[in-house]
């Protein structure tokens, strides 16, 4: 018997055409919905339907910044 242990992953989200695209880049899962909570409730699920396929070991937090570039 197994017990489900709550792991916290990054999401990045992001709109492609008429639908956002989640992304978790700790497992490298993606979906996508047509509203941010759809796209996030279907990325928890891809991952988690993946997880129990492929367990991985306790993963680190991520540190998560954003940076500027000087675009000519």
């Amino acid at each position: 018997m197994s017990t489900a242990t709550a792991q916290r992953l990054t999401a990045i989200l992001h709109r492609e055409e008429e639908v956002y695209v989640a992304e978790c880049p700790e497992v490298g899962t993606v979906s996508q919905g047509d509203t941010v909570e759809e796209a996030l409730a279907n990325l928890r699920e891809a991952t988690e339907l993946f997880l129990e396929e492929c367990p991985q070991p306790a993963l680190a937090p991520r540190l998560l910044t954003t940076f500027e570039v000087s675009v000519a």
